[in-house]
């Protein structure tokens, strides 16, 4: 998580907190100059292409926070949709019976400190990045929890806390604190945390910008940053499960590109082509549709071809550090944050500093 001209401080660990990546943002417009050109405390209400002397330019509507009744509409020459949309709308399933549990629920969207949830029996559901660190998290607070989950035998989860238990997806809510899950178990509980995802929202686009949005895709989106109709609109951090900032430098890239002229498009035929083939190749490989924008595991070879379309370095040690973090997380949830990770080449990266547990079940520096 490094934008390649801004470095971070080297004092500090390879695992930033939140409140690091904070800072790190926040100098970074500091040192670029950038708040001159951002309009803060605004919302977008709506993005729309218009058509002006055979031009097309974007009329959109924003209005202050402060004053919602009074909108206001600016014409740009290009717009660059940035807002996290993977991220922004908690995603909760329908459970059979959900109506009948009397206990508290919370999406890992609002969580924030695990101290309400002590001495409670818990239950969490899903056991990806989010589910894994909350449950960590939460174990030192909390009697019991079951981590409820479906992930595939090479996403399998080793050395929980003693006081967590895995089951299978929750099959129904049978009574006011009881789940039951598919593999027959049942738990009482006093809480349910949705650590599901969010659902993928761009409410501000307009029907004319020509983007659909169904079952968690956006399209057409060429290489899940340039909207075919459209090219002078683009998506940068649209895709999930990857990278963050260096591929954000490769969207941008390629987005400036389409702008001022320095690469050369496909056709819109051409570019659609591929959208639909990318889709079609991870309905097969058995993704569901709303991993249309998924980079990890299966589609790591579209940051080297970003990078090959936008003649640009290859994140090559951010990409294969980023993985080896992500299956360490499986490996050891409770320790894999101990772990220190230096560049030593172009390509190549080594960990550098490693917690192992001993006999004597203390953890010492390897």
């Amino acid at each position: 998580m490094v934008f390649t001209d801004f470095p971070y401080d080297s004092r500090l660990r390879s695992y930033l907190s939140h409140k690091e990546v904070l800072r790190y943002i926040e100098n970074y417009a500091d040192h670029f100059e950038l708040h001159k050109y951002i309009q803060f405390l605004s919302r977008v209400d709506a993005v729309k292409p218009v058509h002006v002397h055979g031009a097309v330019k974007w009329d959109v509507t924003t209005f202050k926070v402060t004053a919602p009744d009074s909108p206001s509409t600016e014409q740009f020459d290009a717009v660059m949709v940035c807002n996290g949309g993977q991220y922004s709308d908690p995603y909760t399933p329908v459970i059979p019976g959900a109506d009948q549990f009397q206990g508290r629920t919370l999406h890992s969207h609002d969580y924030r400190v695990p101290e309400p949830f002590h001495g409670r029996n818990v239950v969490i559901i899903g056991a990806l990045a989010s589910g894994i660190d909350l449950c960590v998290e939460i174990a030192g607070m909390a009697e019991r929890i079951v981590l409820s989950h479906s992930n595939p035998p090479d996403m399998k989860i080793n050395k929980l806390p003693p006081n967590v238990t895995e089951a299978s997806r929750v099959e129904r809510i049978i009574g006011p604190n009881t789940l039951r899950f598919q593999d027959g178990q049942e738990f009482h509980a006093d809480d349910i945390i949705y650590c599901t995802g969010s659902r993928l929202s761009l409410p501000f686009l307009t029907p004319e910008c020509g983007i659909t949005v169904h079952q968690g895709r956006a399209f057409p989106i060429y290489k899940h940053v340039l909207n075919t109709n459209y090219p002078s609109m683009s998506f940068v951090g649209l895709t999930h499960h990857s990278i963050t900032f260096p591929l954000f430098q490769l969207q941008v890239s390629l987005a400036l590109g389409a702008l001022d002229g320095s690469l050369n498009l496909p056709s819109k035929a051409a570019m659609d082509q591929e959208v639909d083939q990318d889709f079609k190749a991870r309905l097969e490989a058995g993704q569901a549709p709303h991993q249309a924008h998924d980079v990890f595991p299966l589609h790591l070879s579209y940051i080297t071809e970003l990078a090959t379309v936008t003649r640009q370095p290859d994140p090559l040690c951010q990409t294969t550090m980023s993985a080896d973090s992500f299956l360490r997380m499986f490996a050891d949830p409770l320790h894999y944050r101990d772990v220190e990770y230096e560049i030593t080449g172009p390509e190549t990266w080594e960990r550098v500093v490693v917690k192992e547990e001993g006999d004597n079940g203390e953890y010492s520096l390897k």
